[in-house]
């Protein structure tokens, strides 16, 4: 019986577990077992920055591990926001650990409505701003702020799923990263 190669991520957001399972199924892993694990950040509950948003991933890249230290993978992303050009936009940093290599990616980044963002500088995370704003319920863990603005055209887990993929690229290629 072949063994299934222990996934873990550094959350129980179903999104999260979701895109880190179909980013490793197209990079064309197989037997993947996706296990999901409440970890800290290490960071603000709303990272601001594009620095604490990729800190907040390793953090929870490396608590991970901790917890699983049986695992081949470690699976850490961060949701952040950071001032552009007089807006706010928001993306993700993926970092995927094995006991030998680091990956990391970003997504794509998007601008957010104004009415969202004035709810960010008052204080809200950006998955209340949304649910205010939208008049949904815990639209984090479905299809997240991306896809109430697509109108499900792209999802949040379509959204991290490319940079999951992007993040497993030194896992691919063994010769050319160390």
């Amino acid at each position: 019986m072949k063994e299934s190669i222990k996934v873990v991520v550094a959350s129980a957001n179903p999104v999260k577990l979701e895109a880190v399972r179909a980013g490793f199924a197209a990079m064309g892993f197989s037997g993947v077992e996706i296990i999901g694990k409440e970890v800290s950040s290490g960071v603000s509950a709303q990272p601001l920055t594009d620095a604490e948003t990729l800190e907040g991933a390793r953090n929870r890249a490396l608590l991970a591990r901790n917890a699983f230290p049986e695992a081949l993978f470690w699976a850490g992303i961060e949701g952040g926001i950071q001032p552009q050009s007089g807006g706010l936009e928001a993306f993700a940093w993926i970092v995927i650990l094995s006991a030998e290599k680091w990956g990391e990616s970003r997504t794509a980044t998007f601008r957010l409505p104004e009415q969202v963002a004035k709810l960010i500088d008052e204080g809200y995370e950006l998955g209340a701003a949304n649910d205010l704003v939208f008049g949904g319920q815990n639209t984090k863990q479905k299809t997240g702020a991306v896809g109430l603005l697509t109108k499900d055209i792209v999802t949040r887990s379509q959204l991290y799923t490319q940079a999951v993929q992007l993040a497993l690229i030194p896992f691919g290629n063994p010769g050319l990263y160390k």
